[in-house]
Parts: C-alpha cells; sequence; structure tokens
C-alpha cells in the first residue's frame, strides 16, 4: 500500500495494490497490518455505506464524544472530501484539506479522530463506504457549516448542493465544540 501525505500530515490517503486482468480487479480494501505498516493503528467497529446523486453534501459532521476515525472509499463514482482539524492542540487546528477520491483509482482516505469530515459527489452518483473506530453516537454528533467563510472550502458544485437539514445549518468554527 503506498501512502500519501496531505497538507495536514495525520490525514492520508492510501493506494492500495490493484491486480488487474482481463475479468477485472482485485485489491485489499482492509488489511490491519498494512495499515499499522501506514501509521494506523485503529480498531473499527462499524461499517456504514451511503449512496448519493450528484450535487450532494454530506457534512462536515463529527461526535464531539465517542470520537470517529475513518476510512473512506468510493465504491461507484467519485467525491470531494474534506477533512477539517478540529483539535486545538494541533498546529493545523482549524485548517482543511480537500482530495478526490473515486471508484476509478480506489484510493481511501484516513481521517483521524478529532477531525470535522464530509464530502460532495462530482460524479452523477456515488457510493461511499466508511470504516469507524467508534459507533454512532447521536446525542455527540455536531455539524461544521460546510460554507464556513472562516474555512472558505472551494466546493466543486455545479449549483446548490443538496444538503440535509442539519448540514443547512451548521456550526461555524468560531463557535463550534472542538476537542482538546
Amino acid at each position: 500500500m503506498k501512502v500519501i501525505p496531505t497538507a495536514i500530515p495525520d490525514v492520508l490517503i492510501l493506494e492500495p495494490k490493484v491486480f488487474g486482468d482481463d475479468r477485472g480487479f482485485f485489491f485489499e480494501s482492509w488489511n490491519r497490518r498494512s495499515l499499522a505498516d501506514a501509521g494506523i493503528d485503529a480498531d473499527f467497529v462499524q461499517d456504514n455505506h451511503s449512496r448519493s446523486q450528484k450535487n450532494v453534501l454530506r457534512g462536515l459532521h463529527y461526535q464531539i464524544e465517542h470520537a470517529q476515525g475513518k476510512l473512506v472509499r468510493v465504491t461507484v463514482g467519485a467525491v470531494y472530501d474534506v477533512a477539517v482539524d478540529l483539535r486545538r492542540s494541533s498546529p493545523t487546528f482549524g485548517q482543511w484539506v480537500g482530495f478526490e477520491l473515486s471508484a476509478a483509482d480506489h484510493r481511501m482516505a484516513w481521517i483521524p479522530p478529532g477531525f470535522a469530515h464530509g464530502f460532495c459527489v462530482t460524479s452523477d452518483a456515488a457510493e461511499f463506504l466508511y470504516k469507524t473506530t467508534d459507533y454512532w453516537s447521536p446525542a455527540h454528533e455536531r455539524t461544521l457549516l460546510w460554507n464556513d467563510p472562516q474555512l472558505a472550502i472551494p466546493w466543486p458544485l455545479s449549483g446548490e448542493p443538496l444538503l440535509a437539514a442539519k448540514d443547512k445549518t451548521g456550526t461555524p468554527l468560531a463557535s463550534a465544540e472542538t476537542f482538546a
């Protein structure tokens, strides 16, 4: 597995070895040993799978307690994926990193606990799979405002995004609950 650093050192893009032939392809989408070798020593407890149409924007989500690390990938289509560092003790607090993930390139990303995470669909549709290091905890779920001017994330949207109610009313970074 190839590890590709991002502008925020704790967020990693992972490129698996893909074996292809005239029948199709094969790759390991999760291997505890390979991830540990990449510096990711995580216990995953839950798998999530979503399907969304073009211009759906999901995020920026996090859990203030029961913080989740996420290993994310796309199995159909493509998304623009974003992670925002919400760890006050981090030198990259308040900074974000964004990148494309697609079914075509098979890349995955590691989003550690302490980050808000979201994505927007750039293809006609996308299926997004992710493993989490803690269970979903609705009482602790928070949403960072996707279009916070302080973050100024240039989401690659074609028109207005399709948003859930909680994403429309997210909290700006300046008043968001964050991590120590």
